[in-house]
């Protein structure tokens, strides 16, 4: 697995030295833009629309825009102390927290952490820890010149970072247009979709998701690029007469009736630590 970032970890006084790994990737089919005459991929010109001229490389600055078309410009000297004045090669652990407390509205990218030579047995201890204590570190890191928060737990006997917003970063909910206050359900309602959610209640097993269109997609390439002729097949979507919510939620739970799910199994907590009686 390819190393993007080595450093340390540290908490307290204690200082693991670390590799950063990806723990994910994205799978998206990129497609390019072509001349529909030609089939040759489209260049992209930076363009000033003022001096109506093409502008290369050495002639772009970066500027930050204050308000509408006002710039301070920050040439890349000042970036690049800036980034070397702020850029450590540490992840610091700050606090250790309960995950539950943190909304998954936080979580950004995950990356796998391992071991760096010297670094086996203090990644033993921390991994061990945060298990037994059934904690995660918060953590700041920076990461491309950009200072970022962070949790640190276990993923499958592995330490696994991700990187999280900071509470300024995420919009207030508040904002949000025509959400409505509470409304009059009645109980009946309200017995029936916990019913239909008790009904599509299941196990987590990640295995049985897949990316439909993306596979479609794919398919669709490899016909075409042995030269056959494809129609996509349209989803069978059921016409439903069903006008009022108590009838909707009937319907959904007739539809899923059939072979009993299995249940979510609970998760065991680990037992606490016993104490050593003193002498």
């Amino acid at each position: 697995m390819h190393t993007i970032w080595k450093g340390s970890i540290s908490f307290g006084l204690v200082n693991i030295p670390i590799r950063l790994h990806s723990a994910t990737e994205d799978k998206d089919i990129s497609l390019r833009t072509l001349h529909k005459e030609c089939h040759t991929p489209i260049k992209y010109e930076k363009v000033c629309p003022v001096c109506n001229k093409q502008v290369e490389k050495e002639e772009l600055v970066k500027a930050y825009e204050y308000t509408k078309g006002k710039f301070v410009v920050v040439d890349d000297k000042e970036l690049e102390e800036l980034k070397k004045a702020n850029e450590t090669k540490a992840v610091e652990i700050v606090d250790f927290v309960k995950i539950e407390e943190i909304d998954p509205i936080y979580f950004m990218k995950s990356y796998y952490l391992s071991p760096n030579e010297g670094g086996v047995k203090a990644y033993t201890l921390l991994r061990k820890a945060l298990q037994e204590s059934q904690k995660v570190g918060i953590a700041k890191i920076v990461i491309r010149s950009k200072e970022q928060l962070a949790v640190v737990r276990v993923f499958e006997n592995t330490l696994l970072m991700e990187t999280i917003y900071f509470p300024d970063e995420v919009r207030s909910a508040g904002d949000v247009p025509n959400v409505p206050a509470e409304e009059d359900i009645s109980k009946r309602e309200l017995d029936t979709a916990i019913m239909l959610i008790d009904q599509l209640t299941t196990e987590f097993e990640p295995g049985k998701y897949h990316d439909a269109y993306r596979t479609a997609l794919m398919e669709l390439i490899e016909s075409k690029k042995n030269g056959k002729t494809v129609t996509p097949k349209e989803r069978d979507v059921p016409e439903s007469n069903v006008m009022d919510l108590m009838a909707a939620l009937q319907a959904s739970i007739d539809k899923t009736k059939g072979p009993a799910k299995k249940p979510a199994a609970k998760k065991k907590r680990a037992a606490p630590a016993k104490e050593k009686k003193k002498a």
